[in-house]
């Protein structure tokens, strides 16, 4: 159709329960929206935080102008018409609903048509969504500002400085083989066995803002964070930079890959840079680490640092056909030689 849809606000309608109502949005259908408003060739042209790959395919970014959409040929900005909020954490949950976490206008849930929107007025901790996390239970759980909060589908319960956290500020949430979670705040890390939280040490010393907490495939926890990147395999925490790593991501292969601030004299392993062909400049402090599966075992892994010059990197995935997609000031794409930018025009820079 080539007429506007215009989105209408509904207030008033309870979707859920009476105890977390959110406000529902229409937006229109994909094949309604008229495509010179939101669609574009071009990317994010602002701060990307969080990219996830859908089971359909697509590649949701969740960034300070927007989250886009990309399926392959053009990028849409799906909540252009929705809210001018950041946008920071993006999840797709098992029902395939995508949820959208931002900063002040707390987070979105899109099931394709429609946007729920949930605050601290329907019970949120914190309208600052900085991760999402599903649950083996498929509860949804949210980092915020304020705390943690998980949702089960009727309502919120929140974990904050009165449960046990040093810290309102929640970076990362992951639930490992045992059941228990695993929080990283802006203050200390904890374990959460569903009664108790209990400080993450190593050796006496507590884990201090960690930022991204994963689970691999081998059931270990690694953390990323001031403390650098450690790995935790059940009986042993083991160090493997000194460097604050902003973000933590396994791919299919079971490399490591990491967002971290360079210094290479901190970085325990062999390790190759990839420079770029262009000069660097005052930005070129952050690098992308892959630490190589098969050495992770060693006590000198094997680490590629990838240098993109684009300043801080953020969310990090691989997509289904192989290329590495992170966020930096927009969105790039690696294909293990050269860089794509989407932002502004698309542009491709060669590495050596």
């Amino acid at each position: 159709m080539k007429k506007y849809v215009h989105i209408y606000i509904l207030s008033l309608i309870s979707v859920f329960c009476v105890s977390c109502k959110g406000q529902n949005i229409t937006a229109p259908p994909k094949e309604n929206i008229k495509s010179e408003d939101i669609v574009t060739f071009t990317g994010p042209n602002n701060t990307t935080r969080n990219i996830i790959q859908d089971r359909k395919g697509d590649i949701w970014i969740a960034a300070y102008d927007g989250v886009f959409r990309y399926d392959v040929k053009s990028f849409t900005n799906v909540t252009s018409k929705v809210s001018s909020a950041r946008f920071f954490s993006v999840l797709e949950d098992r029902k395939g609903n995508l949820w959208f976490g931002s900063i002040g206008s707390g987070v979105y849930c899109y099931d394709g048509i429609s946007f729920k929107n949930f605050t601290t007025r329907d019970g949120l901790a914190g309208n600052d969504v900085t991760c999402i996390y599903e649950d083996k239970s498929g509860n949804i759980w949210f980092g915020t500002g304020g705390g943690a909060s998980r949702y089960d589908g009727k309502s919120f319960r929140n974990f904050t400085t009165t449960e046990g956290l040093s810290n309102n500020d929640v970076n990362s949430i992951v639930e490992d083989k045992t059941e228990k979670f695993w929080f990283g705040t802006r203050g200390n890390a904890y374990i959460y066995d569903g009664k108790t939280f209990t400080i993450l040490t190593h050796d006496g010393k507590p884990f201090t803002n960690v930022r991204s907490i994963i689970a691999d495939r081998k059931s270990n926890v690694w953390l990323g964070g001031n403390d650098g990147l450690w790995r935790y395999d059940d009986y042993t925490f083991t160090n493997f930079t000194e460097n604050f790593v902003g973000y933590v991501y396994e791919d299919k292969e079971g490399n490591i890959w990491t967002s971290s601030q360079e210094n290479q004299n901190n970085v325990i392993g062999s390790h190759t840079s990839v420079p770029l062909t262009f000069a660097a400049d005052s930005r070129s402090t952050w690098v992308l680490s892959r630490y190589d599966e098969k050495s992770l075992s060693n006590k000198k892994p094997t680490v590629a640092l990838i240098k993109p010059n684009e300043g801080m990197i953020c969310g990090i995935l691989e997509a289904n056909d192989g290329n590495i997609w992170f966020g930096a000031f927009g969105v790039y794409r690696y294909d293990g030689s050269t860089i794509t930018d989407f932002k502004g025009k698309e542009v491709t820079r060669k590495l050596l």
